[in-house]
């Protein structure tokens, strides 16, 4: 692994991460009615550091070996889609919205996955944590959403 292409995909997972400054969850969401299994506000902050360390190493790890194309182009695709959610389900209070960048994201995870694992067993498997944590918000996303029919596409305050 070449330690500046570690900070190139660090600043690209923290990057989609500012985000959550720029829409971040607000009363409209407090509000809400939210499974019991929702994971505690101090969770999510340390769960995506987490995954972004895990992110960043795998894709350092890929990005310098031959044949890479198919696994950056995934990578690149799966870290859009995980700094398009926030605005789209908390910036536009898009639940539905959010589900679809969710499932989209989910594929673009799974596909990244599998791509980094044939080249580096170890750069797939720092992406295994990362699917399951897409699972889980992809599950609360759909529960938040059954919940509160009426309280999507709201104006942002």
């Amino acid at each position: 692994m070449v330690w500046i292409a570690f900070g190139i995909f660090l600043a690209a997972c923290f990057a989609a991460g500012t985000t959550g400054a720029i829409f971040p969850p607000g009363q409209w969401y407090r509000d809400l009615s939210k499974p019991s299994w929702t994971p505690p506000d101090w969770l999510f902050p340390v769960a995506w550091t987490t995954l972004y360390i895990c992110m960043a190493t795998a894709g350092a790890r890929v990005a310098v070996m031959d044949g890479n194309a198919i696994a950056m182009a995934l990578w690149s695709l799966q870290i859009a889609l995980n700094g398009l959610w926030t605005p789209v389900f908390f910036g536009l209070r898009n639940m539905r919205g959010g589900m679809i960048v969710l499932v989209a994201l989910w594929i673009a995870v799974a596909s990244c996955m599998v791509a980094l694992w044939q080249l580096d067993v170890l750069a797939g498997l720092l992406f295994v944590p990362y699917l399951v944590w897409v699972s889980v918000a992809g599950a609360l996303n759909f529960s938040v959403m059954r919940r509160n029919p009426d309280a999507g596409a709201q104006p942002a305050e």
